[in-house]
């Protein structure tokens, strides 16, 4: 049986045994004999990192320690209101700092905290269709949808969707508006190879 590890762009943990293209987390969110919680985040620092770093392995769900949720890609992390890891991922996060205006983490996260959740719910945004930049993601249909190019791509946990025509008009972004600015300002986030390539 799967872990419930899975982040949605929603901002939900689910269990899915779909791998993921990142893994970050939201503090420790396992009890003393690792099973996982009901809390949604135990830290305002949602921070997305690297599969992979220095050959280091680690345990899933390890008590006492931050517990690992996994993406499909960074957009995903994006969407659910995560930042680059400052360790794992520097060159990426010093750029997503720059494009913000050189403001602490801690000042970002406290930002970020509050943009992405409504009490304990996802916050939804309200913007034009026209001004979404690549890599955002909508929630249309009651489905989240990413934004790239002329088309939505509708997520899957396995990947993206058949296409469907990018209209203009009002929407509602699960991205952040600070995270929708860094993405206008030139941000490129990692994308799973099922959206490039029906782009």
């Amino acid at each position: 049986m799967p872990h419930r590890n899975r982040v949605l762009p929603t901002g939900e943990i689910v269990a899915n045994s779909a791998r993921g293209t990142f893994t970050g987390n939201r503090g420790i969110l396992v009890d003393r004999d690792g099973q996982m919680t009901d809390r949604q985040w135990a830290a305002k620092a949602w921070i997305t990192c690297v599969l992979e770093f220095r050959g280091r392995r680690r345990p899933i769900a390890k008590p006492r320690t931050w517990t690992e949720l996994f993406f499909l890609d960074e957009a995903v992390a994006f969407a659910a209101g995560h930042r680059p890891c400052a360790y794992c991922r520097r060159a990426d996060y010093t750029w997503f700092k720059e494009l913000w205006g050189g403001a602490k983490a801690t000042e970002m996260d406290r930002v970020l905290h509050q943009e992405r959740l409504n009490g304990r719910q996802k916050r939804l945004h309200a913007v034009r269709m026209q001004d979404l930049p690549d890599g955002a993601f909508i929630f249309r249909d009651k489905a989240p949808m990413l934004v790239l190019g002329a088309r939505l791509h509708p997520y899957t946990p396995v990947g993206y969707g058949p296409p469907l025509p990018r209209l203009d008009g009002p929407a509602l972004s699960l991205t952040t508006p600070d995270l929708l600015r860094i993405l206008s300002s030139g941000y490129v986030p990692l994308i799973h190879p099922s959206a490039i390539s029906e782009a």
